[in-house]
């Protein structure tokens, strides 16, 4: 008997669940799912010598190397897809081609929809201008820590270095210091801040804060410098209780002699503050003695017009009562 496999589809050797097509001297490169037996157009129900199923293992003929898959048909194969991947890289860059303008230039991007920052808020302290802000009054201080205001002469702006203490205000114009040094130097200023102290009444507090304050100004200030060439005497002037912002206060207020220049007058006011606990403060001023500088009149005026924060009429106003 003749051991000749018959044309069929018959299990594919290398792929049990697919069944490939033996054209009775060769495996071709036909494949198809394997098929329940007896269906499908074509299919051989009967192995070599009249067996139902597929061929025995010894009848199923070895994969040649002629049309079947490791052969030529299987390179065929494998060179389409190859095409099939060129073909779909090609498709693909003529779509990114065709999307640009056309001067050939790279397709624009969409714009953002985010919104533009914000540029930052300038620190008003560090400020280039003393212009207030249209929330406020050119003509009034606003010290909001310790609760009051008070009048700013006209002339005067409000301090833009952050080097100062407290709320402060001074004459516009700077002059060249009598020490020399610096061009810095004012005719008048005055400062409204917590008292520094463990001082615990106004009389006791405006006696030690005039004490530094007048070094500050005319004698040696926070940097070491001495533009006024320092203090050489000073002579009290005043010492008085002293109504303000509604509150028993007390001031003092010196005329100081320095090593150059015209010397000056300094006051401090201390008192309670209206905000808050009630805790002492201070305002301090600072007046040259030179014929160009602001008059102690000025200076009493200013202190006249101390009043809490929101009060506009009535109440406030400085005024002595008697010496201590």
């Amino acid at each position: 008997m003749s051991m000749t496999t018959p044309p069929g589809w018959y299990p594919d050797p290398e792929a049990p669940h697919s069944e490939r097509w033996w054209d009775g001297t060769a495996w071709t490169a036909h494949v198809r799912a394997a098929q329940a037996p007896g269906s499908g157009p074509g299919h051989q129900p009967q192995g070599p010598g009249g067996t139902f199923g597929p061929p025995q293992p010894h009848t199923v003929p070895m994969r040649p190397a002629g049309p079947g898959p490791g052969g030529s048909g299987n390179k065929r194969l494998v060179a389409l897809a190859v095409a099939g991947v060129v073909l779909v890289a090609a498709v693909a860059t003529g779509a990114v081609l065709l999307g640009g303008d056309d001067s050939g230039s790279a397709p624009k991007a969409a714009p953002s929809s985010s919104p533009p920052p914000v540029p930052p808020t300038a620190d008003p302290k560090n400020s280039a201008t003393a212009s207030p802000t249209a929330t406020q009054d050119a003509t009034v201080l606003e010290d909001q820590l310790n609760g009051i205001t008070l009048a700013v002469p006209d002339g005067w702006v409000r301090a833009t270095s952050s080097l100062e203490e407290g709320a402060t205000i001074y004459t516009d114009e700077t002059y060249d210091c009598p020490a020399g040094g610096s061009s810095l130097c004012r005719r008048g200023r005055v400062s409204s801040l917590a008292a520094n102290t463990s001082a615990t009444t106004a009389e006791a507090v405006a006696k030690e804060d005039i004490s530094r304050f007048a070094e500050k100004i005319y004698g040696e200030d926070t940097l070491g410098n001495r533009p006024h060439g320092g203090i050489e005497s000073h002579k009290v002037l005043k010492s008085q209780n002293f109504a303000v912002a509604g509150r028993a206060g007390y001031l003092v207020r010196w005329q100081v002699v320095t090593g150059a220049g015209p010397g000056g007058y300094v006051q401090t006011i201390a008192f309670p503050s209206p905000a808050g606990t009630g805790a002492l403060m201070v305002v301090r001023f600072a007046f040259d003695a030179a014929p160009s500088a602001p008059g102690l009149e000025v200076m009493d005026e200013v202190a006249a017009s101390i009043r809490p924060v929101g009060e506009t009429t009535g109440g406030g106003v400085g005024s002595s009562i008697g010496p201590s």
